[in-house]
């Protein structure tokens, strides 16, 4: 089992527990899923880097991405219905876990001028939102192997029903949540 998952199970459900007084054990938020989505503009010209962008994403998740598709014609973008302009990959159980753990203890601390992520990207029933700018932050992706420097997509979907418990089920999760600079 992972570390992270370990970890929800001894220590985040009980001091949850205590924080906002749930009565039983399953009332406590816990992750659902992580979607890691990479919207490729450029794919409409080139098939090939919607290849290159797939295989870096599955290097990255460790899973095999879904080619995601256009859902409608748009005439300024040059786009037609069922054109393929991105890739998507929804974790769950053990490899979400483990996506989580390399995400928040290896991945975000090697971003540039790295001051936390925004504490206010919640969408109002918990679930949170998080852009990056470069997949070249993960460990597994080698510098010289990319031939593009591409950003993502993540959101963590919770089963809690505010914002303030999935903020306080993040930080339990060592989440690096930026200040509030006053």
């Amino acid at each position: 089992m992972s570390r992270l998952k370990d970890l929800y199970m001894d220590e985040i459900r009980e001091q949850m527990m205590k924080k906002f007084g749930y009565k039983n054990i399953m009332q406590v938020p816990k992750l659902d899923k992580i979607v890691v989505n990479m919207g490729i503009g450029e794919a409409r010209e080139n098939e090939k880097i919607l290849d290159a962008a797939a295989r870096d994403m599955a290097i990255i998740t460790g899973q095999k991405p879904v080619i995601t598709k256009a859902k409608k014609s748009i005439a300024n973008f040059k786009i037609r219905e069922g054109m393929p302009i991105g890739c998507k990959v929804t974790l769950r159980g053990d490899r979400m876990y483990e996506f989580l753990d390399r995400l928040v203890n290896l991945a975000l601390p090697r971003v540039r001028d790295f001051r936390g992520v925004n504490p206010n990207s919640f969408d109002g029933r918990g679930n949170y939102a998080l852009g990056i700018k470069e997949q070249l932050i993960f460990p597994e992706i080698e510098y010289d192997q990319i031939d593009k420097v591409r950003g993502m997509d993540i959101i963590f979907t919770t089963t809690a029903n505010t914002d303030e418990e999935a903020r306080e089920l993040l930080r339990l999760f060592n989440m690096p949540f930026a200040r509030d600079e006053q």
